[in-house]
């Protein structure tokens, strides 16, 4: 692949991306891990408003379906040793007032959620990457996975009145990554841990239960379904451990997943994840944030029945990423969290 890239702008400890829908045109957030801003920009990489200058602290961003340029966002989760105060927060846009944040719900170590949807009923399923702290890398009380149906209207919910939040699964040490992904035809949650990676399907109605699936036991950082191959199963991608330097690409064979390959080389903090298609071919695009601080695509050659890698960009430290086609072209925009840097990269083949 061919590789442009251009600079959108620059927002120490950059971190979290979205797409947003706001005015009838595509948009994307961008917010800052520690205290600074969150950015709204047109999808060709131009600045177009501040939503907030603080508290930052923002791991995670997803549109509200169906509004107008409103999201939820996490507010308040600086690093795994300082998250007591993390919360869910609402972002609704207003002609007068400017952009309304108000409390869904707190939520201490909060680091990633999504909403899925299933049967018309749209469900919030939100991660703690612990439940306690009581010193620094303290790890003696694990995260858990909570789940809510999400009402459409979200106006009576603030600091006093919280959406109520129930445990789907408990006993998930370092529950780090999230990924939603499309799989027969229904949205579904692959979340990671020391336990492994599993995958937490919604309920058919909001009085069913979530049923849970546990892929492998591997303990896993960020992990996200592909079919590289082209045979009709997904493969499972997984950065391993927690913030760890290990890429592996899993496939299941009788039932089980089973690992076909390895990066051959150690990528320090292996951090930014996407998986899906890139000019035209399954890929997975893995971004490490020490050592060479590259931004990696993975793709299957299947010619050669092998793995492949290219080098997108280097010494850059890539936090999170996040792909979309415009005009025909497929851009990737990179929170270079390791330089500061807001990146597009537009690749062709």
């Amino acid at each position: 692949m061919k590789v442009k890239k251009k600079v959108m702008g620059n927002l120490t400890k950059c971190y979290s991306i979205a797409p947003l829908r706001y005015k009838g045109t595509d948009h994307i957030l961008v917010a800052a891990e520690k205290v600074d801003r969150c950015l709204l920009f047109d999808t060709e990489g131009n600045l177009e408003d501040t939503i907030w200058t603080e508290p930052g602290g923002v791991m995670t961003m997803v549109s509200v379906p169906g509004t107008d340029g409103q999201f939820l966002a996490t507010q308040k989760f600086y690093s795994p040793n300082d998250s007591k105060e993390a919360k869910i927060v609402i972002v609704t846009p207003d002609e007068e007032k400017g952009w309304e944040v108000r409390t869904l719900a707190e939520l201490p170590f909060v680091h990633r959620f999504q909403i899925v949807e299933r049967n018309g009923t749209n469900y919030l399923i939100a991660c703690t990457l612990k439940s306690g702290h009581e010193f620094k890398d303290d790890w003696s009380s694990p995260g858990k996975v909570y789940g809510a149906v999400l009402p459409e209207d979200l106006s009576r919910f603030n600091e006093e009145h919280q959406i109520r939040l129930d445990v789907i699964k408990d006993d998930m040490l370092k529950n780090h990554g999230y990924y939603k992904v499309e799989d027969c035809g229904l949205q579904t949650s692959i979340i990671s841990s020391d336990k492994g990676v599993y995958q937490f399907i919604p309920p058919e109605n909001p009085a069913g239960d979530w049923e849970i699936r546990h892929l492998i036991k591997e303990a896993a950082s960020d992990a996200v379904l592909v079919d590289f191959d082209g045979d009709g199963e997904k493969e499972l991608a997984v950065i391993s451990p927690f913030h760890g330097d290990r890429i592996s690409i899993w496939k299941k064979t009788d039932g089980e997943y089973r690992e076909v390959y390895a990066y051959d080389k150690p990528a320090e903090f292996n951090h930014a994840i996407f998986g899906g298609m890139l000019c035209g071919r399954p890929a997975l695009v893995i971004g490490h944030r020490q050592g060479e601080r590259n931004l990696l695509a993975f793709t299957y050659n299947p010619e050669q029945e092998s793995y492949e890698v290219q080098i997108i960009d280097r010494d850059c430290g890539p936090a999170n990423v996040y792909k979309y086609t415009k005009g025909g072209e497929e851009i990737i925009i990179s929170t270079n969290h390791g330089i500061d840097e807001i990146a597009m990269y537009t690749l062709t083949p």
